[in-house]
């Protein structure tokens, strides 16, 4: 009977958590428990719970007399709408959701059986990191995991949502994983704390101000996503799974089409400006063409003048990628490749197809842009369209100069479909600046200079910056009124959905990291 009595006592404290005093703080905090949390995530009643009697294994420095139940993370597998995955969710009310040996042999466990079955894993990270009274086993469970994290890219979604303090090694698990989401206000993530950076430094930093949710949204780009608390942050997971197969083999989950595939939008004929350098909202364009206006858009806050994220065309998950005129007139920098490359590739690693909206001037010139290495930035984005074998639709809307024209998914790269607007201009660069170049010499000795180089910058205009020349060449499949857009990109996805292609053998490709 002791033994029964032990038994049940250890499991009533195992749902107990860390005790009521703890789970209040928790609450106070702004913050939900592990085990709330994945009530939110999980389709009601789903969740069956694995290794809920594991405990600690450290028996130095007081642990021997200290409950840890679940060891600080609770694991196991459930569903969203209907679909299995896998899932770990740290308990900050143990421990401080430290890390110790058992704590990460769950989570590895729970990653092997993500992996092994084909479906994607969800961490919920909340933790104080590694356990220090268990020394090195505590590093050697961080690089169990991160070794988890990198055989499993590629092969099941990996989502990150960074809902408590994520500090120090504990950071490079997420930050392998495809997505990170991170709430405002009670999460960070930084390699060295606070109290580090002022000693090395003497820099006086908050939390917030080191690794909150908006400086790694806006300024680093480490997170996609910004929720404005745990129900919001567990929300965006079911909403980016909704876009997301099970894994690399499988195709994303089409939903029943609801918006007619022929609906055509007069609006968009007039939607770019006569005028070149005149901004307008690519969002516009996107809301206009996919089903019912629904885009889900990742990395918003940072380098915004390209956008990339989710959307359906006739119930089929595409990735949209889309210069943004409104910001920097689209031009492409460091930041902005390095968005589209990373982009890219996690559609092409999971069978999503690229839809690409092209209005781009060029790479942004300039000192700063080629002493910080614009051309390996650059490099990403063009090899990661090159190596990408979904099926790719490209509409240049507007301006598609220079190199910046091959990047942004040309038929030159293997783009399948590629069409133009009318307003298209395909140059190797625009109609001033060819002009100051090719007639230097004339306009220095011209009469009158200013008019007649807007006479050749007409001219140039007329001969070059329109999309019939690449048409003529074959380098454009049609040139389309706008409001044909949506009708025209879901019968080429229709065409595409059984596309074969693979690239070399080879162990894998040298991408300029």
């Amino acid at each position: 009977m002791d033994r029964l009595d032990d038994l049940r006592r250890r499991a009533e404290t195992v749902l107990g958590m860390g005790g009521e005093e703890r789970i209040r703080r928790q609450h106070e905090a702004g913050k939900l428990t592990a085990r709330e949390r994945l009530d939110l995530l999980l389709d009601p009643g789903s969740f069956v719970e694995l290794d809920r009697f594991v405990t600690h294994r450290g028996r130095e420095f007081g642990l021997d007399k200290i409950e840890a139940p679940a060891d600080g993370v609770v694991t196991g597998h459930g569903t969203i709408d209907g679909r299995p995955v896998a899932v770990f969710s740290q308990d900050f009310t143990v421990l401080g959701g430290s890390l110790g040996e058992g704590h990460a042999e769950k989570i590895v466990k729970i990653m092997d059986l993500a992996l092994s079955s084909g479906i994607p894993v969800i961490g919920l990270n909340d933790s104080g990191g590694a356990r220090i009274q268990e020394g090195v086993t505590a590093l050697g469970g961080y690089a169990e995991i991160f070794f988890r994290n990198v055989m499993t890219s590629g092969v099941v979604p990996q989502i990150s949502v960074i809902m408590g303090p994520c500090a120090g090694g504990a950071v490079y698990s997420p930050a392998m994983t495809d997505f990170i989401i991170m709430v405002r206000g009670t999460s960070y993530m930084y390699v060295t704390g606070p109290q580090v950076v002022k000693a090395v430094t003497r820099e006086d930093v908050s939390h917030e101000e080191l690794g909150g949710a908006d400086v790694h949204a806006a300024k680093s780009g480490v997170a996609h996503f910004v929720a404005e608390d745990d129900e919001d942050a567990l929300g965006l997971v079911r909403r980016l799974l909704a876009y997301l197969p099970q894994n690399n083999v499988d195709d994303p989950p089409r939903s029943e089409p609801t918006d007619d595939p022929t609906r055509m939008d007069d609006a968009l004929n007039p939607l770019v400006p006569e005028e070149p350098t005149k901004p307008y909202d690519m969002h516009e364009v996107i809301h206009r063409i996919v089903d019912h206006g629904e885009f889900l858009e990742v990395h918003r806050e940072f380098a915004p003048n390209l956008l990339v994220g989710f959307a359906r065309l006739n119930g089929r998950p595409v990735g949209i990628v889309a210069q943004q005129p409104a910001v920097l007139a689209g031009v492409l920098d460091i930041d902005s490749a390095d968005k589209g490359a990373r982009f890219v590739r996690v559609c092409d690693a999971f069978n999503i197809p690229l839809v690409t909206f092209v209005d781009v001037p060029g790479f942004m010139p300039g000192t700063a842009q080629e002493s910080g290495g614009i051309i390996r930035h650059g490099a990403k984005l063009l090899y990661a369209y090159c190596e990408a074998t979904v099926p790719k639709l490209t509409v240049i809307t507007r301006k598609a100069y220079g190199g910046a024209y091959d990047v942004m998914s040309s038929q030159h790269i293997r783009g399948d479909l590629n069409l133009a607007w009318p307003t298209a201009e395909i140059a190797v660069m625009g109609p001033e600046g060819a002009i100051d170049i090719i007639f230097r010499k004339e306009l220095t000795e011209a009469e009158d200079a200013e008019a007649r180089r807007r006479e050749l910058v007409e001219a140039y205009r007329a001969q070059f910056a329109n999309p019939y020349i690449a048409a003529g060449r074959g380098y454009i499949d049609d040139v389309i009124e706008p409001r044909e857009t949506r009708p025209r990109l879901i019968a080429a996805l229709e065409l595409l959905q059984t596309k074969r292609q693979t690239n070399p053998k080879r162990k894998h490709g040298n991408i300029p990291l």
